[in-house]
């Protein structure tokens, strides 16, 4: 039914398709625990250096209460891409196929940004992280991307291997090429269709760990540096892609919007906000957006209103002057007006973060209301020596994980470490307490009264999930015990092949 259904929409759209010279290019550069505070202009006191994305958002406008549906990896990307929280879309957890996760995926039947533009002409392209399933059915090719170019899941996760539409192409794969190399193939991809529209969706592995950069940017003589490195090369490379679309005269012509999946790891800054990646405090989930298009966005654009991810979808739509799916819920609104005006205000009454399976948060204008508790400080939890001493089970080994050996430690906390203890019920006015310090439950009732009713309305519309089903070859630990991860070996589209060193610890 659903091949069905895409047909018919092919079909009537075919006029369409026909005028696709017209239309606007777009790109979507998709940043991995990039936290607010990494791009300077967004925080005065930012750590890092980034003197291109200070020019974009120069050139184009800052949304500066963005937000991502979950403070992860996978959900975030399905919701990018459909405009659709992740209860709906399905992808309410992260795929690992170390950890015999291997069943997850974007359903064939949710429809993308890159579908709905490539029923209208356009060339689509995926380089970089996927992690919307690494099974066949999953793959970006089944999902409307003409090419794709990356790694299927995080840069941690075995075996890292960089794949090419559905073909390992390289194993293992030094992870200090991977900015540099992501960057070149866009930029290629925008040589061969300069004549034609073309969508491009660009989910960078870093700063995700294991950080790396390559050469031109790694700075051996400051080892505890390497997260500015990363974050260094990054701006660079979103530079050489702006600077091409000039060169090309297609800068007007296309849209480029600068995002994250969500909030920080340790080594990262989440700019004065409390929390980091894992916690649904703003500095998991609260992360930078710019967008640029000389002509149609004006410059120097800073938007305070609450908006996400949940809107690229229709607003590319709106753009590219296509109707959004009408067959499902679409969460997501046309935020162009945002981008054009500082004054806008949000299309949303509310804008709701899941954790898991669930809802955890919702916000409606300047209060935030923690249903469930947003965590412990540190996504780990480590303080002290353990913090400092800590061994990464997924760092670099020299061997299949390739990338520097001194990566941050979780005794490098990304945001503040202070404020009231986490607990369920919690409300904050984020307009004069963004650091989410103050619990006001007590003092507003009448606040957490009406923010729990629209969290009540929505989370009725969110379906029991099943539990997590392992497909794990190892036997489960015992209690108290760690499971193992299963260094798998790569070079194939398998994640059965066991080294031999590991092979003991097969359930037979």
């Amino acid at each position: 039914m659903h091949n069905f259904t895409r047909l018919v929409r092919s079909a009537f759209l075919l006029p369409i398709a026909l005028c696709a010279a017209d239309k606007p290019n777009v790109i979507l550069i998709f940043a991995d625990d990039l936290g607010y505070g990494d791009v300077g202009c967004f925080y005065q006191d930012s750590p890092f250096k980034t003197p291109r994305l200070d020019r974009m958002a120069c050139e184009g406008a800052m949304l500066t209460s963005f937000y991502v549906p979950t403070p992860y990896c996978a959900p975030s990307r399905g919701t990018i891409l459909t405009g659709r929280y992740p209860f709906r879309h399905t992808v309410v957890r992260n795929t690992a196929p170390d950890v015999g996760v291997n069943n997850i995926g974007l359903p064939q039947s949710e429809i993308t940004i890159a579908e709905l533009l490539k029923e209208q002409g356009y060339a689509t392209a995926a380089f970089g992280k996927w992690h919307l399933g690494h099974r066949p059915q999953w793959m970006p090719r089944k999902q409307g991307f003409d090419e794709y170019l990356g790694i299927l899941y995080s840069n941690d996760m075995y075996p890292v291997q960089l794949v090419e539409n559905e073909k390992v192409v390289e194993y293992p794969i030094p992870q200090s090429n991977l900015t540099q190399r992501y960057t070149d193939r866009t930029l290629e991809f925008i040589e061969e269709n300069k004549d034609r529209p073309f969508f491009i969706y660009l989910p960078h592995a870093m700063p995700h760990k294991p950080l790396a950069a390559s050469d031109n940017f790694y700075t051996p003589e400051t080892r505890d540096n390497l997260y500015a490195d990363t974050i260094a090369e990054l701006d660079h490379c979103v530079g050489e892609i702006l600077d091409r679309l000039k060169q090309l005269k297609l800068d007007e012509k296309t849209l480029v919007i600068f995002t994250s999946d969500n909030g920080p790891w340790y080594g990262g800054s989440s700019g004065g906000l409390r929390g980091m990646k894992g916690l649904t405090w703003e500095g998991g989930f609260c992360v930078p957006m710019i967008a640029r298009m000389p002509g149609t966005i004006p410059s120097g654009v800073v938007n305070h209103h609450p908006a996400g991810t949940i809107d690229m979808l229709p607003t590319v739509c709106a753009l590219a002057g296509i109707q959004p799916p009408g067959d499902r819920t679409i969460d997501g609104r046309n935020i162009l007006p945002m981008l054009k005006h500082a004054s806008a205000p949000s299309p949303h009454e509310a804008i709701f973060v899941m954790k898991g399976s669930k809802l955890a948060a919702v916000r409606v204008g300047k209060w935030k209301l923690h249903v469930a508790s947003p965590g412990r400080n540190g996504m780990l939890g480590l303080k002290g020596d353990a913090a400092k001493n800590w061994i990464d089970p997924r760092g670099p080994d020299g061997v299949t994980i390739i990338a520097p050996f001194e990566q941050p430690k979780p005794d490098q906390l990304p945001g503040p470490d202070t404020g009231d203890a986490s607990k369920a019920m919690m409300l904050f006015d984020l307009d004069n307490d963004r650091a989410e310090q103050t619990d006001l439950a007590s003092k507003h009732p009448d606040q957490v009264k009406r923010l729990k009713a629209v969290f009540d309305r929505m989370a009725a519309q969110v379906p029991a999930f099943a539990p997590m089903k392992v497909d794990y070859q190892f036997a489960n630990p015992k209690r108290g015990q760690k499971r193992i991860l299963m260094r798998l070996i790569g070079g194939e589209l398998r994640y059965d092949r066991i080294p031999k060193s590991q092979q003991h610890l097969i359930v037979k």
